[in-house]
């Protein structure tokens, strides 16, 4: 009954260290202290109102650096695109609410397509519609200054900051070059799309680390039935 509500509440059961958590949680206060101060420089207060989705994004960043939704083309694309579609919305339509959630719904549905899938770009959006009268005034610059800023600000200091600590290098690419031992194909890359494709949903692991889990659990499972304590599946 126990397992049956963790499922259904989607709780994650991470067995990440102390360390990692903390790396995590430092690196994100870096990050936003950093956007704050620079932003203020050339913003005023006009600055607030974008980083909020930048602290959306600094959870993927900085506690999820090496998923899909973290990396540098989502970040730059999943915001950028979003703010000019914000913006488009807020000049072209009149009504609010409207505006509102057109921008996040096409928003969604463009960074599906063009593969950059990233939440906080949603934050992005609406921000551009309901920023009020400071971004209105600014218009499509909106799209340069604060979010393009803002985005350089925050993968600059996850590429910098996560570089320190090679399991966990930005973006994946160079994480990916320090692993000791590569994982085996334990299936084919068309075999892992027609799967996915048969999900018909967003997954938010890589295909390297779909392969490096199953690789790492199937390990277990023989040292396990070696000492016999649980059958081999």
């Amino acid at each position: 009954m126990v397992n049956r509500l963790i499922n259904f509440l989607g709780i994650e059961l991470s067995a990440a260290s102390h360390t990692e958590k903390l790396v995590s949680g430092v690196g994100g206060f870096l990050a936003i202290f950093l956007i704050f101060v620079v932003s203020h420089l050339f913003l005023g207060d006009d600055a607030y109102l974008i980083v909020t989705s930048m602290g959306a994004a600094a959870v993927l960043l900085f506690a999820v650096p090496h998923g899909p939704l973290s990396q540098p083309w989502p970040l730059f694309g999943g915001n950028l695109i979003s703010a000019l579609i914000g913006v488009s919305c807020a000049k072209l339509l009149p009504d609010l609410f409207i505006a509102a959630a057109l921008a996040v719904g096409i928003s969604i549905t463009v960074m599906y397509y063009l593969k950059c899938v990233h939440p906080p770009g949603g934050a992005t959006a609406l921000a551009a519609v309901i920023g009020g009268p400071a971004v209105e005034k600014l218009g499509y610059m909106f799209v340069v200054t604060p979010v393009l800023l803002n985005v350089l600000l925050i993968f600059t200091v996850a590429f910098s900051f996560n570089y320190f600590f090679k399991w966990r290098r930005y973006p994946a690419a160079l994480a990916a070059r320090v692993v000791v031992k590569p994982p085996s194909s334990m299936f084919s890359h068309e075999g892992l799309e027609h799967a996915l494709k048969q999900m018909d949903s967003f997954v938010d692991a890589s295909e390297e680390d779909l392969k490096r889990i199953y690789e790492l659990a199937r390990d277990f499972d023989k040292q396990q039935s070696r000492q016999g304590n649980v059958p081999m599946r």
